[in-house]
């Protein structure tokens, strides 16, 4: 997915503000599992007041062994595909719901630079994921290489801060479905 769109900190601010406004709307509890963002979504998110009432938390599982051990990633998941992987992504947003006990999770992986990047996977390269039971998706990031580290990870956060304002609006909807 191409970003036309840097994101700043007013609109890194309004995204989280967002989210805990839909999750609140929803009677849904969110979890984030970050690796390039470093707990950025956690920290907007809990920068809102009265945010603890729908988020659980966050594992930030920077190195693979807790991608494994804390969020599920299976090693030959990670060894066929990487850190940074649509399948990583999703086991990663799964693992995160599934230790917090949440009804949505959102999960960030990629490469924030200014190294790390391949021919394969360059700098601005991130998967973002969603899971909740009524949609489980994960998004690639094509963001430009050139892009500082924290424009990466900020621009990221906003992206993931939205997939869950998204996810809450669907759960709600699909509460009030199965309600009638």
């Amino acid at each position: 997915m191409k970003i036309d769109c840097i994101y700043d900190d007013k609109s890194a601010e309004n995204a989280a503000s967002s989210a805990v406004a839909a999750l609140k709307a929803a009677g849904a509890l969110a979890a984030t599992a970050e690796s390039c963002t470093g707990g950025l979504i956690s920290k907007l998110i809990t920068d809102v007041p009265g945010a603890s009432l729908v988020y659980a938390g966050s594992i930030v599982s920077y190195s693979n062994e807790i991608k494994e051990r804390l969020l599920g990633v299976p090693p030959d998941i990670l060894q066929k595909h990487g850190a940074v992987s649509e399948p990583t992504a999703l086991l990663m947003a799964r693992g995160a719901r599934r230790a917090c006990g949440a009804d949505v999770a959102v999960s960030a992986t990629g490469i924030a630079g200014p190294g790390g990047g391949t021919a394969d996977k360059p700098v601005g390269t991130v998967w973002v994921a969603i899971s909740c039971d009524c949609w489980e998706e994960a998004f690639v990031l094509n963001l430009p290489p050139d892009e500082s580290r924290t424009t990466i990870r900020r621009t990221t956060a906003v992206f993931a801060l939205n997939l869950l304002a998204e996810a809450a609006s669907r759960i709600k909807q699909s509460k009030s479905i199965n309600k009638n």
